[in-house]
């Protein structure tokens, strides 16, 4: 399973948001190129970064700072204000390995689905943000303040034959709050979609919560607060991984 540590980018500095709020912000520093740095010394090969200014605003805001990021070695997954496949050329030119599409994976499926066809399922990662409504997964947008009428399966029925090969699925529930992550949801999710890799992201806390996520058959793990907290490290996580 890959390890995903993660910057959180937020008018250049490194932030944590407490279940995507943005009144609700720590602050890490600004520095977030030596964080970047720091996880690859300790041997992480990705990192997870994402625009927050860009989400806010609708439009890419920290294009320069991202492509210095890609130049630490590290291989990039990032996401934020992508709008357009221009935004996706761009971020691909900057050497970002991978590009995160949000809210237009559930509106604009059909678009999005064009974009895996166009630039390869290995270069797309869809974030998925959902909400548990009524015993059902439903997909949240615009920031978390609405909610699709449609569920996730549906969206995940809706890229058959698309190519897609990566997700990142966050139980809004429990981002950033450290209670653990959402262990059923991803054992599902492997079990009914085994073509795709499965990422799983909001509430890690500990090893063993890594070490859940790993067992239920995700694909990946991304962790942001646990670390910055220093609930563990990035070379402790992978050594957990390794020796799992």
């Amino acid at each position: 399973m890959i390890l995903y540590p993660a910057i959180d980018l937020l008018d250049g500095r490194v932030v944590r948001l407490h279940k995507g709020a943005f009144d609700a912000v720590t602050d890490y520093g600004d520095d977030p190129m030596r964080v970047a740095e720091q996880f690859g010394e300790a041997g992480a090969v990705w990192v997870h970064i994402v625009d927050l200014s860009g989400a806010r605003d609708g439009a890419r805001r920290q294009g320069a700072l991202i492509r210095s990021l890609c130049e630490t070695g590290l291989r990039v997954q990032t996401g934020g204000g992508v709008r357009s496949a221009e935004d996706i050329e761009d971020l691909l030119a900057a050497g970002v390995e991978r590009v995160i599409i949000g809210s237009l994976a559930v509106t604009d499926t059909d678009r999005v689905a064009g974009w895996l066809q166009n630039y390869g399922g290995d270069r797309i990662t869809l974030a998925l943000d959902v909400r548990q409504i009524g015993g059902q997964y439903r997909p949240a947008l615009k920031g978390w303040t609405d909610t699709a009428d449609t569920t996730l399966d549906d969206v995940i029925a809706a890229y058959e034959g698309s190519g897609l090969a990566h997700a990142l699925v966050t139980d809004i529930g429990r981002d950033g709050d450290l209670s653990g992550p959402n262990i059923a949801l991803y054992k599902r999710l492997a079990t009914d979609y085994p073509n795709i890799d499965w990422q799983a992201s909001g509430g890690v806390s500990s090893l063993d919560d890594l070490r859940a996520a790993r067992a239920a058959g995700a694909a990946g793990a991304i962790t942001g607060k646990a670390l910055y907290e220093g609930r563990f490290t990035v070379g402790e996580a992978i050594a957990c991984l390794r020796d799992a």
